[in-house]
């Protein structure tokens, strides 16, 4: 029963964002109804994807408005400024072949799904690096990596501050 009211609120949460986005476009009204019908079936789609991830832990941990200004200035800050370093990095490795590339495996300490990912995506967005596989049991990231320098790496060595911006917003 529990599991049928989180989907339902995960549904209506979602509907309600996608009547917002797309409010004043249809011919009559705010919406036509070939709109309305694909926004219940998209959004009721995503409530039975993700409603575990929105009520972990205490439910409606992700809809915190500081999270959301915290992930904005990770997006704008650190994370552009890592983006911009693996950039130049990976050509670098290019233009001069000197790359040792490899699957390396490290455990962030992460606990939530939302945590892990956005580790995984963070890591993959990086150029250089991509999420490989995510271990559910222990929480391990295997991530192939351009330029291994350590076979068993720290978090830091792979993926900088990533892993504590993900505990910050997500967890």
């Amino acid at each position: 029963m529990r599991r049928v009211a989180e989907v339902a609120a995960t549904f209506a949460l979602a509907f309600s964002v996608y009547l917002v986005l797309t409010a004043f476009s249809g011919e009559v009204g705010l919406w036509s109804l070939a709109e309305l019908i694909g926004g219940a079936v998209v959004s009721f789609l995503v409530a039975l994807a993700s409603h575990r991830l929105l009520w972990e832990r205490g439910g409606w941990r992700l809809l915190n408005p500081w999270r959301w200004a915290v992930f904005l200035f990770y997006l704008l800050g650190p994370f552009f400024l890592a983006m911009a370093r693996a950039n130049l990095d990976v050509a670098y490795r290019v233009i001069t072949g000197r790359i040792n590339p490899g699957i390396v495996r490290f455990n962030p300490g992460l606990k939530t799904d939302a945590g892990r990912t956005m580790l995984a995506n963070s890591i993959t967005l990086t150029p250089g690096t991509i999420t490989v596989d995510v271990d559910d049991e222990t929480g391990d990231f295997y991530v192939h990596w351009i330029n291994v320098r350590n076979v068993e790496p720290k978090p830091e060595e792979v993926c900088g501050n990533f892993p504590n911006w993900a505990k910050v917003v997500a967890e």
